[in-house]
This record gives C-alpha cells, sequence and structure tokens, in this order.
C-alpha cells in the first residue's frame, strides 16, 4: 500500500511540472547591447538536456540541467580565448515564458532574461 501511495504520489507531481521541452526564444540587454538566445530542452523525467545558441558563441550542450515542477537549473560551458567559462541559469516557468537568471563566473555579476516557447 505505502509503494502504491508514493507511485500516485510522484505520478502527481509529475504531473504538474511545467512543461519545458521544446523551442524557447530569449533576449537579455547586456551593456554591450541586445543578446538573442535559443534554447532547445530536452525533458527526461527531472534531467534536462539540449543546446543553447547565439550569435557570440554558437550551439553549446546544456550541462547539469535539472526540472522540478516550475523552477529549472543548468549550466553552459563555453569556451572563449582559450579559457573555459561556466554559465549557471536558474529559471521558473509560467505557461509559455520562462524567467532565467544567469551568473556569470565568480558569481558577482547577474542577468535576467525572459524566455517565450517558440514550439
Amino acid at each position: 500500500m505505502k509503494r502504491f501511495l508514493l507511485l500516485m504520489a510522484l505520478s502527481a507531481m509529475a504531473a504538474f511540472a511545467a512543461d519545458v521541452a521544446g523551442t524557447w526564444k530569449a533576449s537579455v540587454e547586456t551593456p554591450n547591447g541586445n543578446f538573442e538566445n535559443t534554447f532547445v530542452f530536452q525533458v527526461d523525467g527531472a534531467k534536462l538536456t539540449g543546446t543553447s545558441a547565439n550569435q557570440m558563441m554558437g550551439e553549446t550542450a546544456i550541462s547539469d540541467g535539472k526540472v522540478e515542477g516550475d523552477d529549472l537549473t543548468f549550466n553552459v560551458v563555453v569556451t572563449r580565448d582559450g579559457n573555459e567559462f561556466k554559465l549557471a541559469y536558474k529559471g521558473k516557468v509560467t505557461g509559455n515564458e520562462m524567467k532565467l537568471t544567469i551568473t556569470l563566473p565568480g558569481g558577482d555579476r547577474t542577468f535576467e532574461m525572459t524566455a517565450k516557447k517558440a514550439a
């Protein structure tokens, strides 16, 4: 009986998870101008994978991705001028809109980004 209740609870939690899978278009205003980004997310249970693409870094794999209800976290590792940087993303999904906070290396600078589901 306990196992049945646990399965029911897990099923209910999955039913309330945000629909993150698909293509999302985002932009963020930076000191260097407007920055456009496209995310393609795949979800398998709580695991989030996919790609992030933009005009400066091209297409990059998403790593360490997790989805918990309406919340998601993931990293994008980029290489620039021979140096590797990990950008940490944290977000919340409401319907077809996603609010993301990007933390830059060192944790002292963040940017806010809004993404809209495209497909």
